[in-house]
């Protein structure tokens, strides 16, 4: 019979039919694969008096509106949600409510087409105003209340209520300078601080008056 196809031909017709959707299944239609992300951000200032605001900025690699995340931790941290713009760049404002340190950071959250991505952490010190006197000169030598003896190069502030070794960031006319709580004092009434001779030559404090303090 003439017409009929080799054996070997009729063969591989079957073979190949069967194996169509074989080849179909394991080969579907895949996802585009997302892609590495970058986002940065930027504060306005390190260094703001509590309840003032500042200006978070950042931009996402790559460019398009994306969702964006910025979690702020400290005494009272937030969460904000906000979307960058088509070239990739968001702002926002944020204020500060209580005084001490924060850290904020900006996530860009996952989608479809990018992997999520998380900022460098930036640092901000919120100040409340405090009224300041210096003390040293004529008790060099005596006992401190938090132990120690005070000497010309003693670092460190008196506060009246603030636990023994806590750490204070004081700040006065673009300088600073962290320390601990080393005496008791000031006892003079309107005052919070008592620096110690060593503490106000690196302020360049003069003998009294009002500097920014994180505690």
């Amino acid at each position: 019979m003439r017409y009929l196809l080799p054996a070997a031909l009729v063969a591989a017709v079957v073979a190949a039919a069967a194996a169509g959707p074989a080849l179909a299944w394991k080969h579907p239609h895949q996802p585009p694969q997302r892609v590495h992300a970058h986002i940065s951000l930027h504060v306005s200032s390190h260094d703001v008096v509590s309840g003032r605001g500042l200006v978070l900025r950042g931009r996402v690699r790559p460019r398009g509106s994306r969702r964006v995340k910025v979690i702020v931790r400290g005494p009272r941290g937030v969460r904000v949600g906000t979307a960058s713009r088509r070239n990739g760049a968001f702002e926002l404002r944020w204020r500060t409510r209580s005084v001490g340190s924060y850290t904020v950071r900006a996530y860009g959250l996952h989608d479809r087409r990018v992997r999520a991505s998380v900022s460098p952490a930036r640092r901000v010190t919120a100040y409340r105003t405090a009224a300041a006197s210096y003390y040293g000169p004529g008790l060099y030598g005596g006992g401190m209340a938090c132990g120690g003896t005070l000497e010309p190069g003693t670092l460190g502030v008196a506060h009246k209520t603030l636990p023994c070794g806590s750490k204070v960031k004081l700040r006065y006319h673009g300088r600073s300078v962290t320390v601990s709580v080393v005496d008791r004092g000031p006892y003079v009434a309107g005052r919070d601080f008592d620096l110690t001779e060593a503490t106000r030559a690196q302020l360049h404090f003069p003998s009294t008056g009002v500097l920014l303090s994180s505690r």
